[in-house]
């Protein structure tokens, strides 16, 4: 069952770190575009990489995450690794929705968005991933 889990959750994390990587992406083209049309197009990519790509591999991430550790409590929990790791995951999820109502905004029209705000999502979202990778993999503690 532990190795099946973990089948799920490895890549159901590439899919929703790959697909918030990609919309921070496009949000920072979108920002940059004067012509309706594009914008329009642009928007809608947004929209369905986040709601088809990025939230069902954060869902599938989180459950298949918690299965694990229901699954060998004792270990997960006794290394300060992984405290620190739950925390990386919660700022990850800050930053999916986080990243989720600034393009709902922008598409709606609400809001404008600088491109240097787009990359700043796109950085945070490499450098917390990064993190995670770094404790689950090296586990430095």
């Amino acid at each position: 069952m532990l190795a099946w889990l973990l089948v799920l959750h490895l890549p159901a994390m590439v899919l929703w770190v790959g697909s918030l990587l990609v919309v921070t992406l496009i949000l920072a083209t979108h920002s940059r575009q004067t012509g309706a049309e594009a914008r329009q197009a642009l928007a809608e990519a947004e929209a369905k990489i986040l709601k088809g790509m990025a939230h069902p591999g954060a869902a599938l991430a989180v459950i298949t995450g918690v299965l694990l550790i229901l699954q060998n409590p004792g270990y997960y929990m006794s290394g300060g690794w992984f405290h620190i790791k739950l925390l990386l995951v919660l700022f990850m999820i800050g930053l999916d929705l986080r990243i989720y109502f600034r393009a709902k905004a922008l598409r709606a029209g609400k809001i404008q968005m600088q491109r240097g705000e787009c990359i700043a999502l796109h950085s945070g979202v490499a450098v917390v991933f990064l993190g995670i990778l770094v404790l689950v993999l090296v586990k430095p503690f």
